[in-house]
């Protein structure tokens, strides 16, 4: 059955830019139920043994509509989120290095004009969703945004999300009220390179 990630920090951790009580809420609750709604789900489709992202490649195989829909949402939720809370830290490298580095480069140009591509998405997505880097299957990266608890999976993009940017208000809202802009901004602060490389590294490979 799927598992949320376990933190590497405590709530508190990552203030100011990401306060204590967002965090607890965020994971402890948010995230949690979209664990426990995709697990019930698979169970019920006898899914237990699949990698989420096979999942939600084919979710066009699960006849019943309204179950479809859970674990699209729900599966998107918990994926989506296990990236998220796992790549910022309190002490993050704040500067992409090596094989990242050089692709950040050949696609954007530099790693300040990928920070405003990837604002651009965030702060322009209607509504609830996200904003993603993703790398290809030969390594480019690309960056893209989705509504609601979609990802490159389900959207049936042949991509694997390295950078993921929460932008439902439940990720900021009760710091930042309206002004996402200035959460996107300091996601950046706590935003580790480290780990975005470790996806990269990893683009090809399926998860739990």
């Amino acid at each position: 059955m799927f598992k949320q990630v376990e933190l590497a920090y405590s709530y508190d951790a990552l203030e100011p830019y990401i306060d204590a009580l967002t965090m607890e809420t965020h994971y402890s609750k948010h995230h949690a139920a979209y664990t426990k709604a995709l697990n019930e789900a698979v169970e019920k489709l006898g899914y237990e043994d699949k990698c989420v992202c096979e999942i939600l490649r084919n979710l066009d195989d699960i006849e019943d509509e309204a179950l479809r829909r859970t674990v699209r949402n729900n599966g998107g939720g918990f994926y989506n989120h296990n990236l998220y809370f796992s790549i910022m830290s309190p002490n993050p490298n704040k500067n992409p290095e090596g094989k990242l580095l050089e692709a950040i480069e050949a696609e954007f140009g530099s790693v300040e004009t990928l920070k405003d591509a990837l604002t651009k998405l965030a702060t322009g997505q209607f509504g609830s969703g996200w904003a993603w880097l993703c790398a290809d299957e030969n390594g480019k990266l690309v960056a893209l945004n989705s509504p609601n608890q979609d990802n490159p999976f389900s959207m049936g993009l042949k991509l694997k999300p390295i950078l993921g940017i929460d932008v439902w208000e439940h990720a900021y809202y009760l710091k930042y009220k309206n002004l996402r802009g200035d959460y996107v901004k300091n996601f950046f602060e706590v935003l580790d390179w480290d780990k975005v490389a470790e996806r990269y590294e990893k683009a090809l490979s399926c998860e739990r």
